[in-house]
């Protein structure tokens, strides 16, 4: 009988153990896509194709619209996504979503689910045959959780669309911008994984950028910091792509017989950032920035990350008194 009493008591305080049970984060693999609002499709396009020398091998249907979103191919798993509109906003934010790249996008969700953070009921399969669902970060940035399955169109056509005219063979990294940097940091880092690489400041006073790097590969994210919510143009500035080429004099010079769009800004010179890494900023007809830069130092050196503390937005310092 003591032995029964015993085996009861041990069941009754480990049920609640086992239903708490940790849930395992399936790998992150990556930065799938960057997804894009565009005023004009045939502007956006003569950019992306024209100019920097992608092919655009996929339409698929946006708010109703069969084939009205073109899918630029930057390699066998990333993309940039162009959907028309947003209708009737012409100064908002032209960044609809960003997606990472997971090897199992349920697993996924549960993993989230369990961690405390808002998901859908159930995971979808796309146009494309992809398993994605969609979720927000802490600074409102929708962020997508994509699987390509063995039969998706990435999958089918690997290799294909690839043509030499392209200016990069890699997209290294989306950046997005960064209001709550506590709460990001716990986001992408604790729950997700995600690897801090590198901190600057262009200044010294107050952090500015901070590099996450997906802990399964090699792309990372890119936290574009603020204190003051970004103008409409500064916006379409800090959301951006980085474009990685391995010899940017190259690079750019592969350019100037391709036609850069009247309607863009123009590029800015080449220099090197403060992280030491030669660059160029081009922009879309939209004002979208599309950075190439190396992956290395100009001189080989490496830069130290900065010890600056990240800014505090207004909000925050006006509920502080601060």
């Amino acid at each position: 009988m003591m032995f029964k009493t015993l085996a009861l008591v041990v069941a009754v305080f480990l049920s609640p153990l086992a239903a708490q049970e940790k849930v395992a984060r399936p790998r992150i693999t990556g930065v799938a896509h960057a997804a894009f609002y565009v005023s004009d499709m045939a502007k956006a396009r003569a950019f992306y194709e024209g100019f920097l020398g992608y092919a655009s091998p996929y339409s698929g249907s946006y708010d109703g619209t069969p084939g009205a979103a073109v899918t630029i191919k930057i390699n066998d798993r990333q993309t940039v996504e162009l959907l028309p509109g947003p209708k009737g906003s012409p100064g908002t934010d032209r960044l609809h979503h960003f997606a990472i790249e997971t090897e199992n996008a349920e697993a996924m969700r549960l993993y989230l689910q369990s961690q405390g953070v808002a998901v859908p009921g159930e995971v979808s399969v796309d146009e494309k045959g992809n398993k994605a669902f969609s979720l927000k970060d802490p600074n409102d940035n929708t962020v997508q959780i994509l699987e390509f399955l063995p039969d998706s169109w990435a999958r089918r056509e690997q290799g294909k669309f690839i043509p030499d005219t392209r200016i990069a063979p890699r997209m290294s990294h989306v950046g997005v911008i960064v209001g709550d940097f506590a709460r990001s940091m716990k986001f992408y880092g604790e729950i997700l994984g995600f690897r801090d690489i590198w901190r600057g400041s262009a200044g010294g006073m107050t952090l500015n950028w901070v590099n996450l790097q997906v802990p399964d590969g090699q792309d990372y994210v890119e936290f574009m910091l603020y204190d003051k919510y970004p103008t409409t143009d500064r916006l379409r500035t800090m959301h951006h792509i980085c474009l990685e080429v391995m010899d940017i004099e190259q690079a750019l010079a592969s350019r100037r017989d391709r036609p850069y769009p009247s309607e863009s800004k123009r590029p800015s010179d080449l220099k090197a950032g403060v992280n030491g890494k030669r660059q160029v900023n081009y922009y879309d007809p939209d004002g979208t920035r599309v950075e190439i830069m190396e992956p290395n130092t100009f001189d080989g050196l490496p830069r130290p990350p900065s010890p600056a503390e990240p800014p505090v937005p207004e909000a925050r310092r006006e509920k502080s008194g601060k």
